[in-house]
């Protein structure tokens, strides 16, 4: 039996010019970190005592006799990829699903990892995110960005550069005493909302046409925030400032990234105090972040009286096994 545990990815910078059609023409650059919630995927053979090969445990159950039979496409891909047969899976979570979290590219890496521990290899996590971003974009057919899979594989606070080569992950190298300072500043709220970030991603494509300009402009907060976060001189509220920018910029990118209820919900944590804040996801819904001063944060908090309030802290590890333990399959002869 295999157990992993892959976090979730906060992105704060750059989100849309991580998607390939984008960055192989124009570059792209994202600044994200991983936080302390989780996604657990177990992953065993399944005894053969039942009228069935493979159980699989979600927002649904699915019980079948052949991998073509499944319906969760991620996990029908991911187990032809690998050649995975007679498996129990279950997926568990400690933040929703279609949240704007990066959720469905942290099962995928997870899954992965889970997959090739139970195979008894290796996977880097370079390879976990490299086969995530084909399995979701290309095995699925997703619409998307890269940033999710790399985030969830690699895991810390990263600079993710992007370019007619791939990409490139770079750790950030912030104090401690100025990342606990931003932790702190940093507020999360749940809307209620969720779907599905390839449907909103294919919305906002057909609504679009032309956004390279604010993509671009995207792409330059992104330099303008690292110089910020690296510096020991530079004050820190102006991170919060430009999320506000960037925010801005993304609201341009299509129609379906944010919607009425968003964005009076958005205007009340900036009228309570926040100095900035922006939708977590492609839109549409899920979380609200806002960067807000200590002084402010109550008053905050009581604006968004209605949403739920999500504490969290920064997490370095990425995807990890947390639990291993052999076991001796055959496969089955036909």
């Amino acid at each position: 039996m295999v157990i992993t545990k892959t976090p979730f990815r906060m992105s704060f910078f750059g989100g849309g010019t991580d998607m390939e059609e984008y960055f192989r023409k124009h570059n792209g650059a994202v600044l994200s970190t991983t936080f302390d919630k989780y996604c657990y995927v177990t992953v065993r053979h399944l005894p053969r005592f039942f009228d069935y090969s493979t159980d699989l445990t979600y927002s649904r159950n699915e019980r079948v006799n052949s991998v073509d039979e499944i319906e969760h496409p991620a996990i029908r891909n991911a187990m032809k990829m690998l050649d995975m047969h007679e498996l129990r899976l279950t997926y568990d979570s400690d933040l929703p699903a279609r949240s704007g979290l990066g959720t469905s590219s942290s099962f995928a890496v997870g899954m992965l990892n889970a997959f090739y521990a139970l195979k008894g290899k290796y996977a880097s996590k370079q390879r976990l995110a490299d086969e995530a971003i084909y399995l979701e974009r290309t095995l699925c057919n997703e619409a998307g960005g890269w940033q999710d899979q790399i985030a969830a594989a690699f895991g810390g606070f990263n600079r993710i550069d992007f370019g007619p080569d791939g990409y490139d992950v770079r750790p950030l190298i912030i104090s401690p005493e100025r990342k606990k300072t931003l932790n702190e500043n940093l507020m999360l709220f749940f809307t209620g909302f969720t779907r599905f970030s390839s449907d909103v991603q294919k919305a906002n494509n057909e609504s679009k046409a032309d956004k390279v300009k604010q993509l671009q402009a995207m792409y330059a907060l992104v330099n303008e925030a690292e110089k910020i976060l690296v510096s020991r001189e530079e004050d820190l509220d102006e991170f919060g400032r430009l999320l506000h920018q960037t925010w801005m910029l993304k609201r341009q990118t299509g129609s379906a990234v944010s919607t009425n209820s968003i964005d009076a919900l958005y205007q009340k944590g900036m009228d309570a105090g926040a100095l900035g804040g922006k939708l977590l996801g492609a839109g549409g819904g899920g979380f609200l972040l806002f960067y807000v001063q200590p002084e402010a944060q109550t008053s905050v908090k009581a604006a968004m009286k209605d949403l739920l309030y999500i504490p969290f802290r920064f997490e370095n590890g990425g995807t990890q096994i947390i639990h291993y333990t052999p076991e001796d399959y055959e496969p089955r002869k036909d």
